[in-house]
């Protein structure tokens, strides 16, 4: 599971000139990529990464200040570039494995008492963010 991680002062996500999930405050915007083995381990790893790095103002986590999440599946983290122009996609997990594994991290995420919202898993997403910093991270797990 690969993810890249922003520290945010707000972000959101339109789908067909619809917001479909957007926070408001300070917290992280995620584009989570999954690849085909990910399964329980990773999912309590990254819920467990997200909701305790620190990389929010001062050193604190989104745990540590009730900062919200915008989580976005995002299947192009795995795209291989090293040979040719073309990416090659082999490395991704496809839609009816990768959703419910993302699912499984947004409910982890959420058990902990953090707010997240989404995107919408396979639809054509605008996402917009205002970076602070900007500090953004990779995790993989």
């Amino acid at each position: 599971m690969r993810a890249v991680v922003s520290r945010v002062t707000a972000a959101s996500v339109v789908v067909e000139g619809e917001v479909v999930g957007q926070i408001t405050e300070p917290g992280l915007l995620v584009l989570l990529g999954v690849t085909h083995d990910d399964g329980p381990d990773q999912v309590a790893t990254m819920a467990r990464k997200l909701t305790e790095l620190r990389i929010l103002r001062d050193e604190r986590s989104v745990l540590d200040v009730g900062a919200p999440v915008l989580l976005v599946s995002q299947f192009t983290l795995y795209g291989d570039v090293r040979k040719g122009r073309r990416p090659s996609w082999s490395a991704a997990a496809p839609g009816p494995v990768a959703e419910p594994v993302f699912d499984q991290v947004v409910a982890a995420v959420r058990a902990v008492g953090v707010t997240v919202e989404t995107g919408r898993f396979g639809a054509m997403m605008d996402v917009v963010s205002v970076n602070d910093g900007p500090f953004t991270v990779i995790v993989e797990v």
